[in-house]
């Protein structure tokens, strides 16, 4: 193994910075995270070697171009076990993917009547899409309720999911209370009142080993941003029998097999989902990012944030004045932790976090109907990644601490 989980840092140039005159600790990863030396060398490298456009070109850095990217699509197979290359689409991110099922699949198959079942914990990305499917074809929307640990309510669940259900979309991993949801077990559950599941992978596919093939899940879609690949580039995962059946999500180059002046044909797998010139060096570079992850080995990138996890949630929850929402067993969490700071505002203290170095998220993370369940406005979210260290966790403490101190009795001093 190239790398040891002690020694990443050196691999993040980004991480090797001040901020507010105190070292950067990066704690905002499940919004993105960042890109090691490795990544940013292949975007380069593209760049300057073999820029060029895809497929259709019969020059040497067009079919150099064509090489890096299907190789690209090879890497991300491997990455989250798809039984072949053309069940990997690559999309502009997780969004995307979610809502190309949507405005396809969901589209052609659903009809007035039928039963759309979500979680109440999605994220917008994988909540939208099917609201507003559901009321273009007058279907009915199902959530799926939480237990007081923060965790899916599998009676509920059970109850909820019928015979008239026809899609059921949940994600892998919460993005606000770090829960990790019992996919498989929900794909089972979908598959056995003929409905197909769609995962939301965005934050179990960068943090844990993930086998769409042992998931038995229809589609899963995930971001490249928030795996240390580039922006604007990710992969919709679908099984192939499914993905023939679609309609095309968008027309134009690429995608067509011959055009008529009536009439089209659309090319095959998974080209009729690539319409246009594609983010051909995202690709590149989130194949570099499949590369680094699997040199480390997803089961150690799991195991070093359980690890943290386990060290750090107890000491904050310890804390008087601070609320932690989502499970309490910490082996039932990603590094995603969800809490507030007695009655102040989490952007407050998000700000006043920063000002000691630390990086955090404030706000509904793109998830209001969660927090509306909760009875809540907004939260601060820690979330942690594989190359942050029990010392970071500690800083968080730290800082979580000099900020109660700051508002419950203000202080003189001054950096």
């Amino acid at each position: 193994m190239a790398n040891t989980l002690s020694k990443l840092n050196q691999d993040f140039p980004i991480l090797n910075q001040t901020v507010n005159d105190e070292q950067l600790v990066y704690l905002d990863n499940a919004a993105t995270a960042q890109r090691p030396n490795q990544v940013i060398e292949a975007l380069t490298h593209f760049y300057q070697t073999d820029n060029a456009n895809v497929h259709r070109g019969v020059h040497t850095l067009a079919e150099r171009a064509t090489a890096d990217y299907e190789e690209a699509r090879r890497k991300l197979q491997a990455f989250i076990n798809a039984p072949e290359p053309e069940e990997v689409i690559f999309t502009k991110g997780c969004t995307d993917g979610l809502n190309l099922v949507a405005s396809t699949y969901g589209e052609a198959n659903i009809k007035a009547g039928d039963e759309i079942v979500i979680s109440i914990m999605e994220h917008h990305s994988n909540l939208i899409p099917w609201q507003q499917l559901a009321i273009r074809k007058h279907a009915t929307l199902k959530y799926i309720h939480l237990t007081d640990d923060g965790e899916l309510d599998l009676d509920e669940t059970a109850q909820l999911i019928t015979d008239k259900t026809k899609i059921v979309a949940v994600a892998h991993a919460s993005n606000v209370m770090g829960t990790v949801n019992p996919v498989k077990q929900l794909a089972a559950l979908a598959h056995q009142h003929g409905a197909i599941f769609v995962g939301d992978g965005a934050q179990s596919v960068p943090h844990m080993k993930v086998d769409v093939q042992d998931l038995d899940v229809d589609f899963y879609a995930f971001s490249g941003h928030k795996m240390m690949g580039p922006t604007g580039i990710g992969v919709l995962y679908g099984k192939r029998e499914l993905l023939e059946a679609m309609p095309p999500y968008q027309f134009g180059g690429e995608m067509i097999g011959f055009v008529h002046q009536f009439d089209s044909t659309w090319a095959e797998l998974p080209y009729k989902f690539e319409a246009g010139t594609q983010n051909i060096a995202g690709a590149v570079g989130l194949g570099a990012a499949a590369d680094y992850l699997t040199n480390i080995g997803m089961d150690q990138v799991q195991a070093h944030e359980q690890a943290i996890v386990n060290y750090l949630l107890p000491k904050l929850e310890a804390i008087d004045g601070v609320t932690v929402y989502g499970p309490q067993d910490p082996a039932k969490h990603t590094g995603v932790i969800a809490f507030n700071l007695n009655d102040l505002h989490p952007h407050d203290v998000a700000t006043a976090l920063d000002m000691e170095g630390v990086a955090v998220r404030a706000g509904h993370h793109c998830a209001q109907p969660l927090m509306e369940y909760l009875g809540l406005t907004a939260t601060a979210r820690a979330s942690f990644y594989l190359y942050n260290t029990q010392a970071d966790a500690d800083r968080l403490l730290e800082a979580l601490q000099e900020t109660k101190e700051f508002f419950n009795h203000g202080t003189s001093e001054t950096k």
